[in-house]
């Protein structure tokens, strides 16, 4: 099997509110392909979607239930510079998202901050020198 991820879905309390979040707050542009109950974005060779949290647990089959504070799960994106953090960072908090942890140099030489979004999914802003993007702006570990 060839190891890949192509899909990551999270469930959102407000499916437009959450679109509107990632739009303008990360500048994703939503897909076509999206209906009144689930947005897709593609992030590189992945596709993000958002859909809505009772229908989400409906499709899986089972019980909705309150989301934990904290999942043991985080998304990152990774960008260019430091200033490209503090950017991101400082437009999702204009938009409402709780910053966890301000923009700072870290221990492993980067430079990062997390947020988490209206349903409580937390993410984190990097730069890491140590992860060259290439020209699609993707991470390309060393094999």
């Amino acid at each position: 099997m060839f190891p890949r991820i192509n899909l990551i879905t999270l469930g959102v309390s407000d499916l437009q509110k959450s679109v509107h979040f990632y739009e303008t707050g990360l500048g994703w542009k939503k897909s076509l392909e999206s209906n009144d109950k689930v947005a897709f974005f593609q992030i590189g060779a992945l596709v993000f979607a958002l859909f809505g949290e009772k229908d989400l647990a409906d499709d899986i089959g089972i019980p909705f239930q309150k989301r934990q504070e904290y999942s043991g799960i985080t998304l990152a994106q990774n960008v260019e510079s430091e200033i490209e953090v503090d950017k991101i960072i400082n437009g999702v908090r204009k938009l409402g998202a709780v910053i966890l942890k301000e923009p700072q140099k870290v221990f492993w030489g980067g430079y990062s901050a997390y947020f988490k979004d209206f349903d409580g999914h937390i993410f984190e802003i990097a730069y890491n020198p140590f992860f060259p993007l290439n020209e699609k702006g993707e991470v390309v570990l060393n094999q």
